[in-house]
């Protein structure tokens, strides 16, 4: 079981997050509390979001538009690195022929796209 952090403990969990900046995350839609009946809690996924935002906005000066673009070109690229992580696993558990033939297609396929 994964554990829960109220608004409170989250904003220990990420020292330089204020309060108003937690809510203009969560008004923004980069980071969606749960509802639960103490209140929103925030998972150990979300707090390492929420450092990454904080980082983002201090470095960056972010608005609330580009801050939505550049977290959702991360969440599709972290999707991205998922699906070839699980098409490797699968490729790794082909004979070895198949992954020979696999292995020169791709190398095939990569010296036409870099023309």
């Amino acid at each position: 079981m994964s554990r829960h952090y109220t608004v409170r403990e989250t904003l220990v969990a990420v020292p330089d997050l204020s309060s108003g900046q937690l809510d203009r995350y969560i008004r923004v839609g980069v980071v969606r509390p749960i509802s639960s009946a103490e209140g929103p809690v925030f998972r150990e996924i979300d707090i390492a979001r929420l450092s990454l935002l904080v980082d983002l906005t201090e470095g960056f000066a972010l608005d609330d538009e580009a801050l939505g673009l550049v977290m959702s070109l991360l969440d599709q690229l972290h999707g991205a690195r998922a699906d070839m992580r699980a098409m490797l696993d699968a490729v790794a558990q082909e004979p070895a022929e198949t992954r020979a033939r696999l292995s020169r297609a791709i190398h095939e396929i990569r010296v036409v796209v870099r023309r």
